[in-house]
């Protein structure tokens, strides 16, 4: 599980590191009809190197902060943020 803080309809997607103990992301997609989130789970799909089927928002669909669920242990997921 990833804790995220997310700013969306950004200028641009991106990962902007850490805020708080979170991942702090900035997405394109406005916050309506789950565009947000679909735009989360793309993003840190691409990050991780996993399928963006695999990642999926497991609490906070409709607020800024959010619990993510990825196919990795704690151990794998830290070491694929740390070569980025």
């Amino acid at each position: 599980m990833l804790r995220a803080r997310v700013s969306p309809g950004a200028s641009r997607s991106r990962v902007m590191g850490l805020h708080q103990g979170a991942v702090k992301l900035a997405v394109r997609a406005p916050p309506e009809r789950g565009k947000a989130n679909d735009e989360v789970c793309s993003l840190l799909a691409t990050r991780f190197g996993v399928p963006a089927r695999d990642v999926r928002v497991v609490r906070g669909e409709t607020s800024q902060d959010k619990l993510i669920a990825l196919p990795l242990t704690r151990e794998e997921a830290a070491g694929r943020w740390r070569r980025g």
